[in-house]
C-alpha cells in the first residue's frame, strides 16, 4: 500500500514539473522565428548566434567572444528572444542582413 502511494506521489509530482518547465519552454520561444548557437568545446568563450525567421531566412548573425553562453538559462533565452524579435522586425523593414552589430554582447553581459 505504501508503495503504490509513493508510485502515485512520484508520478503527480513529475507530471506537474513537466508542466512546469512546459510552460517556461513556451515563454522563452518566438512566434517571428527561432535562433540557434554554434560553438566549440575547445573554445567555449566563443560562440555564433544565427537568427532566423519562420521563412527560414537568416536575418541576423553574431560572434560572440570572451564569455560563454549559459543556453539553459531561462533569463539568457529571453534575452535571445528579444533579440530575435529585434532583428526581425529590422529586417522586415529593409529587408537587409546584418552582422555583428554587437546585440547579443551588450544584452548578456549586462546582466
Amino acid at each position: 500500500m505504501k508503495k503504490q502511494l509513493l508510485i502515485v506521489l512520484l508520478a503527480v509530482s513529475l507530471s506537474s514539473y513537466s508542466r512546469a518547465q512546459q510552460s517556461q519552454t513556451q515563454k522563452c520561444l518566438s512566434e517571428h522565428g527561432y535562433w540557434t548557437v554554434e560553438s566549440n568545446v575547445k573554445t567555449p568563450k566563443t560562440s555564433i548566434i544565427y537568427f532566423y525567421n519562420n521563412d527560414n531566412v537568416m536575418v541576423y548573425k553574431e560572434k560572440v567572444d570572451g564569455f560563454r553562453l549559459k543556453i539553459n538559462k531561462t533569463k539568457t533565452r529571453m534575452r535571445l528572444k528579444g533579440i530575435l524579435e529585434q532583428s526581425v522586425t529590422a529586417w522586415e523593414q529593409k529587408h537587409i542582413f546584418s552582422e555583428n552589430n554587437l546585440l547579443v554582447a551588450t544584452a548578456l553581459k549586462n546582466k
